[in-house]
Protein backbone atom coordinates (compact mmCIF):
# COMPACT_ATOMS: atom_id res chain seq x y z
CA UNK A 1 0.00 0.00 0.00
CA UNK A 2 1.38 3.40 -1.08
CA UNK A 3 2.00 5.60 1.61
CA UNK A 4 -1.07 8.56 1.67
CA UNK A 5 -0.69 11.82 0.13
CA UNK A 6 -0.48 15.58 1.46
CA UNK A 7 -3.92 15.76 -0.11
CA UNK A 8 -5.29 12.45 1.41
CA UNK A 9 -3.75 13.71 4.63
CA UNK A 10 -5.95 17.04 4.75
CA UNK A 11 -8.78 15.48 3.76
CA UNK A 12 -8.89 12.80 6.89
CA UNK A 13 -8.05 15.82 8.66
CA UNK A 14 -11.17 17.84 7.67
CA UNK A 15 -13.10 14.75 7.93
CA UNK A 16 -12.21 14.43 11.73
CA UNK A 17 -12.46 18.09 12.47
CA UNK A 18 -16.15 17.84 11.01
CA UNK A 19 -16.83 15.07 13.23
CA UNK A 20 -15.49 16.93 16.38
CA UNK A 21 -17.72 20.18 15.51
CA UNK A 22 -20.96 17.80 14.42
CA UNK A 23 -20.74 16.09 18.00
CA UNK A 24 -19.88 19.40 19.54
CA UNK A 25 -22.67 21.36 18.53
CA UNK A 26 -25.32 18.49 19.47
CA UNK A 27 -23.66 18.02 22.87
CA UNK A 28 -23.58 22.21 23.40
CA UNK A 29 -27.21 22.05 22.60
CA UNK A 30 -28.91 19.29 24.27
CA UNK A 31 -26.90 19.54 27.15
CA UNK A 32 -25.93 22.95 27.47
CA UNK A 33 -21.78 24.78 27.08
CA UNK A 34 -21.66 24.84 30.82
CA UNK A 35 -21.93 21.42 31.03
CA UNK A 36 -20.59 19.97 27.92
CA UNK A 37 -17.40 18.56 28.64
CA UNK A 38 -13.74 18.06 26.26
CA UNK A 39 -14.11 14.61 27.47
CA UNK A 40 -17.48 14.02 27.04
CA UNK A 41 -17.18 15.36 23.69
CA UNK A 42 -14.35 13.26 22.33
CA UNK A 43 -16.48 9.84 23.95
CA UNK A 44 -19.37 11.10 21.87
CA UNK A 45 -17.01 11.34 19.08
CA UNK A 46 -15.63 8.22 19.07
CA UNK A 47 -11.64 9.69 19.60
CA UNK A 48 -9.22 10.34 22.57
CA UNK A 49 -9.36 13.56 24.22
CA UNK A 50 -5.59 13.81 23.31
CA UNK A 51 -6.55 13.75 19.59
CA UNK A 52 -9.38 16.18 19.94
CA UNK A 53 -6.84 18.71 21.73
CA UNK A 54 -4.72 17.79 18.35
CA UNK A 55 -7.69 19.66 16.56
CA UNK A 56 -9.22 23.03 19.55
CA UNK A 57 -6.76 23.50 22.05
CA UNK A 58 -10.35 24.30 24.30
CA UNK A 59 -14.09 23.84 24.56
CA UNK A 60 -14.29 27.86 23.43
CA UNK A 61 -12.25 27.56 20.40
CA UNK A 62 -14.22 24.38 19.42
CA UNK A 63 -17.42 27.23 19.85
CA UNK A 64 -15.97 29.75 18.09
CA UNK A 65 -15.26 27.87 15.28
CA UNK A 66 -18.73 25.83 14.86
CA UNK A 67 -19.94 29.72 14.91
CA UNK A 68 -17.50 30.55 12.74
CA UNK A 69 -18.47 28.07 10.15
CA UNK A 70 -22.16 28.74 10.51
CA UNK A 71 -21.27 32.50 9.48
CA UNK A 72 -19.02 31.05 6.65
CA UNK A 73 -22.07 28.86 4.99
CA UNK A 74 -24.06 32.28 4.93
CA UNK A 75 -22.00 34.96 4.15
CA UNK A 76 -19.99 33.32 1.23
CA UNK A 77 -22.85 34.26 -0.74
CA UNK A 78 -22.68 38.07 0.32
CA UNK A 79 -21.22 40.07 -2.37
CA UNK A 80 -20.16 37.34 -4.37
CA UNK A 81 -18.05 39.13 -7.07
CA UNK A 82 -16.04 40.72 -3.86
CA UNK A 83 -15.62 44.27 -5.10
CA UNK A 84 -17.18 46.15 -1.95
CA UNK A 85 -20.39 47.33 -3.80
CA UNK A 86 -23.81 45.48 -2.66
CA UNK A 87 -25.91 45.27 -5.92
CA UNK A 88 -29.76 44.52 -5.44
CA UNK A 89 -29.54 41.82 -7.58
CA UNK A 90 -26.62 40.76 -5.10
CA UNK A 91 -29.09 41.78 -2.17
CA UNK A 92 -31.65 39.59 -3.61
CA UNK A 93 -29.41 36.26 -4.34
CA UNK A 94 -28.16 36.74 -0.62
CA UNK A 95 -31.27 36.62 1.01
CA UNK A 96 -32.40 33.34 -1.39
CA UNK A 97 -29.23 31.99 -0.17
CA UNK A 98 -29.71 32.32 3.27
CA UNK A 99 -33.17 31.05 3.46
CA UNK A 100 -32.34 27.63 0.69
CA UNK A 101 -29.48 27.15 3.40
CA UNK A 102 -31.78 26.88 6.38
CA UNK A 103 -34.34 24.61 4.23
CA UNK A 104 -31.49 22.52 3.30
CA UNK A 105 -29.98 21.92 6.66
CA UNK A 106 -32.73 21.60 9.45
CA UNK A 107 -30.89 20.17 11.81
CA UNK A 108 -27.55 22.04 11.94
CA UNK A 109 -29.73 25.33 12.43
CA UNK A 110 -32.08 24.25 15.02
CA UNK A 111 -29.17 23.12 17.26
CA UNK A 112 -27.23 26.17 16.42
CA UNK A 113 -30.41 28.35 17.46
CA UNK A 114 -30.83 26.50 20.47
CA UNK A 115 -26.95 26.59 21.16
CA UNK A 116 -27.31 30.66 21.17
CA UNK A 117 -29.86 30.93 23.44
CA UNK A 118 -27.60 29.50 25.89
CA UNK A 119 -26.33 32.69 27.78
CA UNK A 120 -23.28 31.82 28.20
CA UNK A 121 -23.03 30.79 24.68
CA UNK A 122 -24.61 34.14 23.28
CA UNK A 123 -22.10 36.35 25.32
CA UNK A 124 -19.07 35.00 24.15
CA UNK A 125 -20.40 35.27 20.86
CA UNK A 126 -21.47 38.87 21.37
CA UNK A 127 -17.73 39.62 22.33
CA UNK A 128 -16.07 37.68 19.75
CA UNK A 129 -18.08 38.59 16.62
CA UNK A 130 -19.46 42.02 17.25
CA UNK A 131 -17.07 43.98 19.27
CA UNK A 132 -18.25 46.73 21.62
CA UNK A 133 -21.44 46.63 19.62
CA UNK A 134 -24.54 45.17 21.81
CA UNK A 135 -27.19 45.96 19.28
CA UNK A 136 -28.20 46.45 16.06
CA UNK A 137 -28.15 49.92 15.61
CA UNK A 138 -24.70 50.01 17.27
CA UNK A 139 -23.40 46.86 15.58
CA UNK A 140 -24.21 49.33 11.91
CA UNK A 141 -23.19 52.96 12.87
CA UNK A 142 -19.72 51.64 15.08
CA UNK A 143 -16.40 50.42 13.17
CA UNK A 144 -16.57 47.34 15.05
CA UNK A 145 -13.24 45.62 13.90
CA UNK A 146 -14.69 41.86 13.75
CA UNK A 147 -15.90 39.36 11.11
CA UNK A 148 -18.91 40.96 10.45
CA UNK A 149 -17.18 44.59 9.67
CA UNK A 150 -17.39 44.27 6.00
CA UNK A 151 -21.19 42.96 5.63
CA UNK A 152 -22.36 45.84 8.24
CA UNK A 153 -20.81 48.51 6.44
CA UNK A 154 -21.78 47.01 3.23
CA UNK A 155 -25.47 46.64 4.57
CA UNK A 156 -25.49 49.77 5.49
CA UNK A 157 -24.14 51.60 2.64
CA UNK A 158 -27.09 49.81 0.44
CA UNK A 159 -29.75 50.72 2.82
CA UNK A 160 -28.28 54.39 2.61
CA UNK A 161 -28.31 54.58 -1.24
CA UNK A 162 -32.15 53.13 -0.99
CA UNK A 163 -33.09 56.80 0.44
CA UNK A 164 -32.78 58.49 -3.39
CA UNK A 165 -35.91 56.28 -3.98
CA UNK A 166 -37.44 57.00 -0.96
CA UNK A 167 -39.78 59.79 0.29
CA UNK A 168 -38.75 62.41 2.24
CA UNK A 169 -38.42 61.06 6.37
CA UNK A 170 -36.99 57.60 5.14
CA UNK A 171 -34.28 55.99 7.99
CA UNK A 172 -32.10 53.38 6.28
CA UNK A 173 -31.26 52.68 10.11
CA UNK A 174 -34.57 51.72 10.71
CA UNK A 175 -35.49 49.62 7.62
CA UNK A 176 -31.88 48.20 8.17
CA UNK A 177 -32.86 47.24 11.81
CA UNK A 178 -36.37 46.08 10.49
CA UNK A 179 -34.90 44.01 7.61
CA UNK A 180 -32.44 42.24 9.88
CA UNK A 181 -35.05 41.73 12.64
CA UNK A 182 -37.40 40.07 9.90
CA UNK A 183 -34.87 37.92 8.42
CA UNK A 184 -33.37 36.36 11.80
CA UNK A 185 -37.56 35.49 13.42
CA UNK A 186 -38.48 34.38 9.95
CA UNK A 187 -35.70 31.95 9.95
CA UNK A 188 -35.87 31.00 13.58
CA UNK A 189 -39.40 30.07 13.05
CA UNK A 190 -38.54 28.32 9.59
CA UNK A 191 -35.91 26.35 11.23
CA UNK A 192 -38.33 24.42 13.75
CA UNK A 193 -41.12 23.52 11.09
CA UNK A 194 -40.67 20.16 10.40
CA UNK A 195 -42.11 20.60 6.99
CA UNK A 196 -41.54 23.24 4.50
CA UNK A 197 -44.80 25.84 5.16
CA UNK A 198 -46.91 26.68 2.10
CA UNK A 199 -46.20 30.65 2.56
CA UNK A 200 -42.65 29.96 2.84
CA UNK A 201 -41.77 30.80 -0.99
CA UNK A 202 -44.60 33.73 -0.83
CA UNK A 203 -42.75 35.20 2.26
CA UNK A 204 -39.08 34.93 0.70
CA UNK A 205 -40.43 36.98 -2.39
CA UNK A 206 -42.25 39.43 -0.39
CA UNK A 207 -39.21 39.78 2.48
CA UNK A 208 -37.54 40.97 -1.06
CA UNK A 209 -39.72 42.52 -2.54
CA UNK A 210 -39.98 44.83 0.83
CA UNK A 211 -36.13 45.36 1.39
CA UNK A 212 -34.48 44.97 -2.06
Amino acid sequence: MSPRTAKQFESIREEKKTLIMDTALKQFANEGFHNTTITRIAKQAGISKGLLYNYFKSKEELLFEIVNRSLNEIFVHFDPDKDGYLTEDEFEFFIREIFENIRNNLTFWRLFYQLLLQKDVREQFLSSYLGNANSVGQLYTSNISSVLSVFSRMMMDYFIRKKEKKPAGYDPLLDLNMFIYTIEGFAMLNAYLDEVDQYYDKSVERIIELYK
